[in-house]
């Protein structure tokens, strides 16, 4: 069981006590689960899960409490945001325990992370950063944009490290706003999003900016580059030969798909295409020309 929910909903409890009035005497008359007084972490067996998990119910219980007896109070800004910092942590990494809908006061550390998850109550615009499955950390990111010839800063910013808002592909443009005329942009790979791509070449900037390498759906087998798409005859061939219609856009990705169902059984390729029992479903997603463009140029070293 991970400790940084306690010691969050704990420092929320007393960043609340400090900042509302009449809160500290709120804490101490119903807020029973850990000595708000003392700021170091609760004396239980921390290895012991029973004992944790009844101190995450007791903490919560505690919360709710408290969130409830300042319910409706008129709060100048510090109050108010230190309250909703209590309320966000409360609910944002705790959940039910099995068998309970929360009522009986039984409550465990959820089993997942929540969407732009508060990670500190010190530094609440603080986001946890994933570069990738392995490289983790916590914090800001920093966007630069560097004049290469000269090596001079022309636009930087630094952003929270998770959210759409923050995203590579949200930020660019505006690192790029005081800019004139077409540029030749280079980038690493956490701006080659479709959308960011779309939005640079239509403004008429040239793009070297390497994409996200394809996953073959068989390891070592075909990958989306080795299928003919035509987006404007709305056709996929596959390396078999076989062409199948690909369908308009749909659902909130606005995705193609062309569905070789049917047509895979019997294909000498099919261990190097698909597991798949129906066939290969080839998926697009909007920008697919401008991405495998990309792709190609990477490939080949083309400019």
């Amino acid at each position: 069981m991970r400790s940084l929910p306690i010691t969050q909903l704990i420092a929320a409890i007393r960043r609340v006590a400090r900042q509302v009035p009449g809160a500290t005497a709120l804490v101490a008359a119903h807020c029973h689960a850990h000595d708000y007084t003392d700021p170091g972490k609760p004396k239980i067996a921390w290895d012991d899960e029973e004992a944790k998990t009844a101190l995450v119910s007791g903490l919560v219980t505690d919360a709710l409490t408290l969130l409830d007896h300042l319910s409706g109070q008129d709060l100048d800004e510090s109050a108010g945001h230190a309250v909703g910092l209590l309320a966000l942590i409360a609910g944002q990494d705790v959940e039910p325990a099995d068998g309970s809908d929360g009522t009986d006061g039984r409550w465990r550390i959820a089993r997942r992370t929540a969407p732009d998850r508060i990670i500190s109550t010190v530094d609440p615009e603080a986001r946890h950063i994933h570069k990738s499955g392995q490289q983790r950390d916590d914090g800001y990111k920093a966007h630069l944009a560097v004049e290469p010839e000269t090596g001079l800063f022309t636009a930087i910013t630094l952003r929270p490290g998770a959210g759409a808002a923050h995203h590579e592909a949200a930020v660019a443009p505006d690192l790029l706003a005081a800019e004139r005329g077409p540029l030749q942009i280079l980038a690493d790979a956490a701006y080659a999003a479709a959308e960011l791509r779309a939005t640079l070449t239509d403004a008429g900037h040239r793009l070297l900016i390497k994409p996200p390498a394809l996953k073959p759906a068989v390891v070592g087998g075909f990958t989306l580059d080795d299928f003919v798409i035509d987006t404007s005859a709305g056709t996929v061939t596959c390396p078999a030969g076989h062409t199948v219609p690909l369908a308009a856009a749909a659902g909130r990705y606005q995705q193609r798909r062309a569905a070789f169902t049917g047509l895979c059984a019997a294909c000498p390729l099919r261990d190097r295409c698909t597991t798949a029992k129906t066939g290969r479903i080839v998926t697009i997603r909007p920008h697919h020309d401008l991405q495998s463009a990309a792709r190609h140029q990477a490939a080949t070293g083309s400019r």
